[in-house]
């Protein structure tokens, strides 16, 4: 997530200087063209901005649901954060010998709630790390410049910002290693690590640490957490439908190729000074659409680990030191900190 107010005019040409490269390369090769009368071609204006309008309409719409996926994915986070304190809260309130025959004393509660907590916190880092591997359509595992790219701007301005150690926190720092190894060789380890949790309450109210009442209630959020997963996951594993995705560049692409045979001549017109001042004008407004076609392109994966995505490590870490505040413990790991700007 870019955290800086404004995106500076050195960064804007980081990310789109080989889009201004080509574009002027291809408005000035064209603009010789007319320069040299090897062509005549002079597309009447209208036809043109027809042709932009409409592209400018369905960019704004694939825009516009790019943003919906990525702004429901940080709804969704936000569920989770407010969850998971609440399964603290549960944790913490109802384990007690209150309903318990004969008592256990308070460090075997506190190893209990510990084992609960813990255990949701690999939850959370399982999951994110579930959603961070690429699918087929994202950037990162498109062939050419595009994947190429795709990398460089994970390493640079993705989760290549955060240290190794940072971005791995691995599930045996949380679980038991005979849990850990159990639940890490299956296809979905967030899902079972949730499953185990519904497990211990089960057994935990059968010893008669908690009441029925309590049970269904930390079920309940078990559940939660099981609804919010799969919203995330419909978000990572269906993409934004490839007929919209696509369609947008191949209407961005007719109306750049079609733009310099209209503006060209019509700026030559005005003499010398407007043969020149049509190369940069023809490529400026390539470029806006270009880069509308891009923030779009790159907003609608929102766990792909780049500049876009949501905050995931950040929002763990946070809920990782809430938790453990609860359990009283003050050893605490670092809140992730935004690095170029960018917070992962």
């Amino acid at each position: 997530m870019i955290v800086n107010k404004s995106i500076s005019i050195s960064k804007i040409f980081k990310w789109s200087w080989h889009h201004i490269t080509w574009l002027l390369l291809l408005m000035g090769a064209i603009a010789a063209l007319y320069r040299f009368n090897i062509i005549e071609l002079n597309i009447p204006w209208l036809p043109v901005s027809v042709v932009g309008t409409a592209v400018a309409f369905y960019v704004g719409f694939k825009n516009n649901q790019s943003y919906d996926r990525m702004w429901e994915a940080r709804k969704i986070w936000g569920g989770i954060v407010n969850d998971s304190r609440t399964w603290g809260m549960y944790v913490d309130g109802y384990i007690s010998n209150l309903f318990i025959d004969k008592a256990i004393n308070e460090k075997e509660i506190h190893k209990i709630k510990k084992r609960l907590i813990y255990r949701h916190i690999a939850w959370l880092y399982a999951h994110r790390s579930q959603l961070l591997v690429p699918t087929p359509w994202e950037h990162i595992n498109q062939g050419g410049g595009t994947g190429r790219l795709a990398k460089r701007y994970r390493e640079k301005f993705g989760i290549g910002l955060i240290d190794d150690d940072v971005t791995r926190s691995e599930l045996k720092n949380f679980l038991p290693p005979s849990e850990h190894d159990r639940l890490i060789n299956n296809v979905n380890t967030a899902t079972q690590i949730i499953n185990e949790q519904s497990r211990d309450i089960k057994a935990l109210r059968q010893e008669g640490l908690i009441d029925d009442f309590r049970h269904m209630e930390m079920g309940i959020v078990l559940k939660s957490f099981y609804t919010l997963q799969g919203k995330n996951e419909r978000i990572k594993k269906f993409p934004l439908p490839r007929q919209y995705a696509n369609m947008s560049r191949v209407f961005i692409g007719i109306f750049i190729m079609l733009l310099p045979f209209s503006m060209i001549p019509e700026l030559q017109k005005v003499g010398e000074w407007g043969f020149w001042l049509s190369i940069p004008i023809t490529a400026l407004i390539g470029w806006v659409y270009v880069m509308m076609e891009i923030v779009g392109d790159y907003s609608e994966n929102p766990f792909q680990g780049m500049a876009n995505d949501i905050p995931m490590l950040s929002l763990c870490r946070v809920i990782e030191i809430d938790l453990r505040e609860m359990l009283g413990e003050t050893d605490l790991p670092p809140s992730i900190q935004a690095k170029n700007g960018i917070l992962m």
